[in-house]
Formats: structure tokens, sequence, C-alpha cells
């Protein structure tokens, strides 16, 4: 049953049921404002408490302890007056704040006096030669499934990259019953290094002991390899092996299954369509957007929170989350946002939950010729756009990613760009000797999510709406 909006307008409209949205539409509707939170998955948690509602492993320790937090946001925001919708898929933001959303094959626009943006995180590029191949996916793929229907890999299993979630995917297989062959760690050593500085931080924060008891779980079961410096997924038609090199050796092992991870990313396509600004961020190697202290972007009335505001776990998502919430509260009802918690406390709840995080981003900054690649291997998926392609259309006068569009269609399939935008901007910069932020990012319009024909024309028309296009 198609279930609509039942306003056309709203005080909050709260963007994503991951942490930070199910905080946030929470904190809003327990404030006494009309609150609408849309999200395009089946139930709440985002990724992060994927399937939180409806997980068959039912055993906590399984998933961790970390995971089941999310029951106790998704039960507050169901205590809440909050209007929930889920399956629905929001294809367009302006700045005027008003906002199309498809659900049930029909599209419904709605209007807002706040927005607040928890879209969350993708996973960031990897593309080595062979990523395209059947039998690669990404961990956080894995890591769905798992969740979804607790699936885990049966044949001989390869997970490569680096990152905190690696290691919890990898650990949640093995308590599970799942295989793993080997870990193939491609974190740079000098990365040790430069990450020193920041260790206090990270020793005395949340992420230390919880990290170390989970990597010593994983590596007392599978063999870890450090220091891999390349990779490549082989097969014809479908994966067969990989290959890679360390310590100056190169091996090569037989795989039905390549799970790569190299961190996480914000997902910036909708507030990029909206025309949020956005910088390139030079630690997380990423675009995030311009915010203030209280999650506010450079478009009036648009806040953003959670990961889709910068990494930083699902502790700082769920803070963020609040934050911005109480900002609108104290926008739209100043008298009851003295009701809820100071929004210094909050701050330093915030702070808390990011310590460190520099550490983390330093530890696991993703080596250059996993982000960069050459040669024939794709870039682009949707299209099949090579890393040569790109540096032929550079060579005969290319100087941006939008400008690619025009030769080679990179960024123009369903994606939008999720999967390449990074690759591209990184490559293109490269190449032109220029900095990320002054070669840019795909311009994004809407729909920024694949819509139908029928789907436009399922939207409510009004009589003035008949009379300008029949005109009599």
């Amino acid at each position: 049953m198609t279930v609509a909006p039942k306003r056309e307008d709203y005080d909050v409209v709260v963007i994503g049921a991951g942490p930070a949205g199910l905080a946030a539409a929470a904190t809003s509707a327990e404030a006494g404002l009309t609150t609408l939170l849309l999200d395009e998955n089946i139930g709440p948690g985002g990724q992060v408490f994927r399937a939180i509602s409806s997980t068959p492993v039912t055993e906590r320790s399984q998933l961790g302890a970390d995971y089941w937090v999310g029951a106790d946001l998704v039960q507050s925001l169901r205590a809440s007056n909050a209007e929930v919708i889920h399956r629905a898929t929001v294809w367009s933001l302006d700045r005027n704040l008003d906002i199309a959303v498809s659900i049930g094959g029909a599209s419904a626009f709605v209007k807002a006096k706040r927005v607040i943006l928890a879209t969350g995180a993708l996973e960031r590029p990897f593309p080595i030669p062979g990523w395209t191949l059947p039998g690669v996916m990404t961990a956080g793929a894995a890591q769905t499934m798992l969740k979804s229907s607790a699936l885990v890999p049966g044949g001989r299993t390869v997970i490569a990259g680096q990152g905190p979630l690696l290691w919890l995917l990898a650990a949640q297989i093995l308590r599970l019953g799942g295989r793993i062959d080997r870990i193939l760690d491609t974190t740079e050593r000098g990365n040790y290094f430069a990450a020193l500085p920041h260790a206090f931080a990270f020793l005395t924060s949340p992420y230390f002991t919880k990290g170390l008891a989970m990597m010593r779980e994983v590596k007392a079961k599978v063999q870890v390899v450090s220091g891999v410096t390349e990779l490549t997924a082989i097969g014809d038609g479908q994966l067969t092996s990989v290959s890679y090199a360390a310590g100056g050796k190169r091996e090569t092992i037989p795989a039905d299954l390549l799970l790569l991870h190299q961190g996480v990313v914000p997902n910036v396509n909708l507030a990029m369509s909206a025309d949020v600004e956005h910088r390139w961020d030079d630690l997380q190697l990423c675009w995030s957007p311009v915010l203030d202290a209280s999650g506010n972007s450079s478009v009036a009335g648009i806040a953003i929170a959670g990961d889709g505001a910068g990494i930083g776990g699902a502790n700082a998502a769920v803070v963020r989350g609040r934050i911005a919430a109480r900002a609108a509260v104290e926008a739209l009802a100043p008298a009851v946002a003295a009701k809820l918690p100071a929004m210094a406390t909050l701050r330093a709840d915030l702070a808390k939950a990011e310590r460190g995080r520099v550490f983390l981003d330093t530890l696991f900054r993703p080596s250059p010729q996993f982000r960069i690649p050459s040669g024939d291997t794709i870039v682009c998926r949707c299209e099949e756009v090579t890393a040569k392609d790109v540096l032929d259309s550079v060579a005969i006068g290319a100087t941006g990613p939008n400008q690619l569009k025009a030769y080679r269609r990179a960024g123009m399939g369903p994606c939008q760009g999720r999967l390449c935008g990074l690759t591209v901007t990184e490559l293109m910069a490269q190449a032109r000797g220029k900095t990320p932020q002054e070669i840019g990012y795909y311009r994004l319009r809407a729909p920024v999510k694949p819509i139908t024909l029928a789907e436009l024309a399922a939207v409510p028309k009004s009589e003035a709406d008949i009379k300008a296009v029949v005109r009599g």
C-alpha cells in the first residue's frame, strides 16, 4: 500500500533514517514540531543499524553491542509523533526547501521550514583492475546481506583494504560461522608514523579498546597480510583469483569472493544538488559540506547531520542529529528549546564522540595507487569509462568532471557519480597539476536518483498546473 505524506508542509523534514536521522526526527517531534522522516530503505537504521527492527541475527554478541544501540533510537522515534515513510526516494531538494519524493511509484512534493539532511556515507571507490567482475563486492554490501538475512560467505573469501569497517565485518562474518581465507591489509606503513602525534587522543577514546579486541579476535582465526601495495582481481567473466604484492613479493591466491573496503565518505549528491557549498577535505580525501557549529549549511534552512557532514562514526552522528534538531527547534519554537538539553552539553558530547577521529583518518588514509587508477582500469562503472579514457579527455581539453561528461558520459549513469566522482576528481587533478578543489565535482541536478516517467506523470496537478499546459 502506498503511504503518501499526510501534509503538504512540515516544520522539519529529515531525510535519511540512519543514526543521525533517527535522533534528529525524534528530537524535533518530541519538541512538538511537525516532523516528517523520509528514508529509501525498507526499515529504519541506515547502514550502521541496517535491519535493526527485522534482522534474523538475534544473538546480540554476533553483531556487537554498538549495533543494538540502534534499537533504542528506533524506540524513541516511534514514541514520538514523527511521521515516518520508508521506501521513499527523495529525488529533488531546492533552495526554497521544496522536496520531491517518490513513494510507491508516484511522486509527491512537500514543503519544509527546516530540512535536516542525514543521508550518511558511501564506501569510497576502490578502483583496482577487475573490481567490476562478478564475485567482487564492497564490504558494506556484504554487511548488508549479513545484517538483513544472516548471509555469510561460504566459499573462498578474501577481504582487502583497510579501516574500522573492514575489521568489524571480518569479526561479524566469523562469529556467524562464515569463511575468510585471507585479509589483505593495504594500510601504508608510513601512516603509522604520521598518526603517532594523534595517538594519545585515540588511546583515551572508546575506539581503542574495542578496535584492539576486534583485531585480535580476527587475527587469531585468519591469516592477515600487511603492507599490501598492489591488488588485482582476476577472472574471465567471474572472479577466480586475487593477485597482490606485499613486502616485495607477489602472490596469487584462488578466490570465489573478494570484499573491498578503504573507508567511507560523505554522501553529498542531494546536498550538492541544492547548491550547498562544499570543500575538499584534505584529511579525509573527500568533499564535505561547509557547516556552522549547529550543522547549518550555506543554504538557509538546510542543515546536515551525521556522516554526510563529514565522517565521524555512529556515536558522533547521533549527537550531530540532536544538535541539528535542537537548532531547528530554537529557530521555530524558541520557548520549547529551553526544555531540551543545552547546546553546550551536546557539543561537549560531540567532542567526546569524535575523540580519536584524526588518528583513524591519518592511519587509514588510503594509498594513492588505490584511489587513482591507470590504464584500462574502469573508473565509471555505469558508462564503462577507463582511467585512460579520462586522461585522453584531459589531453584534448577536458578541464573538469563536468566537461568530462561531454567527452565520455562519466557520471551520467544511474549512480550519478557516486561510484566514480572522487576518482574522477583526483585523477583529473593529478593529470592537470591542480588541487581537487580547483578541479571540482560533477554539477548535480534533479532528479538525483533514477525515477520513471510514470512517477513524474503521477505528480499531483493543480488546476493552475493544468491550465499552464493546456491553456484553455
